[in-house]
C-alpha cells in the first residue's frame, strides 16, 4: 500500500476567472495516480470550496480510499512578506499533525503556498529522522521564466525535486527536472 499526499491549493487565477489554475493543473497529474495508488491524501487551503468538489468529482470515479484535510493558507493573494512569515507559522501547526499522522511515502503539490507548510513539516520529520517522504515539486505550466515563490523557496531548499515545464526553466535552475509540458 503506498500512501500518497496530494496538496492542492488554487491560485487566483484558478479562483477568479475559473479557468484551471492550480487545482486543474494538480488534478490532471494525480487522474493518472488516482485509482492506482492508495490511500491519497488532499490537502487543501481552509477558504477553498473548489477544489474540494473537483477532488470529489474525481475520486468517484474510482472506488478507493482518499481522504481531504484543509489547512489555513500560509498566504493570502496580496498579503505582505512580512505578515506571511506568521501566517505561514499558522498553517505549518495545522499541517504538522496532518502530516505526522498520514505519513505519506509521497507528497506531489505544485505552486501555491498551501504546499510549503506540509513540505516543510515533512522535511523536519526528515532531518530528525522520524519518517522520510519524497516531494515532489510540479511547477505551474504558466511559469515559463521564473520558478515561482513556492518553486524557489523549495528548490533552494536541496531537500524537494523540483519539476519544471519550460527548457528554459531548466536552463536558469539547472538541479531542477525538465519533462516537457505535462499538462
Amino acid at each position: 500500500m503506498t500512501r500518497v499526499m496530494i496538496v492542492l491549493g488554487s491560485g487566483n487565477v484558478y479562483l477568479y476567472f475559473m479557468l484551471g489554475g492550480h487545482t486543474a493543473e494538480m488534478l490532471s497529474y494525480t487522474s493518472v495516480l488516482a485509482c492506482k495508488y492508495q490511500p491519497r491524501l488532499y490537502v487543501i487551503a481552509a477558504t477553498d470550496s473548489m477544489s474540494e468538489q473537483k477532488v470529489l468529482d474525481l475520486e468517484n470515479k474510482c472506488a478507493t480510499k482518499f481522504n481531504i484535510k484543509r489547512i489555513p493558507r500560509a498566504r493570502e493573494v496580496k498579503q505582505s512578506y512580512a505578515s506571511s512569515i506568521f501566517s505561514t507559522l499558522v498553517s505549518c501547526l495545522f499541517a504538522f499533525p496532518i502530516v505526522t499522522i498520514f505519513r505519506a511515502k509521497l507528497i506531489l503539490c505544485n505552486g501555491p503556498g498551501t504546499c510549503i507548510p506540509i513540505c516543510f513539516v515533512a522535511i523536519l520529520l526528515h532531518i530528525l529522522r522520524i519518517h522520510s517522504t519524497l516531494i515532489i515539486f510540479v511547477e505551474s505550466i504558466c511559469r515559463t521564466k521564473t520558478l515561482s515563490l513556492s518553486g524557489k523557496i523549495l528548490y533552494y531548499t536541496r531537500l524537494v525535486d523540483v519539476i519544471v515545464q519550460w527548457p528554459e526553466l531548466k536552463t536558469k535552475y539547472p538541479r531542477s527536472i525538465y519533462l516537457g509540458l505535462l499538462s
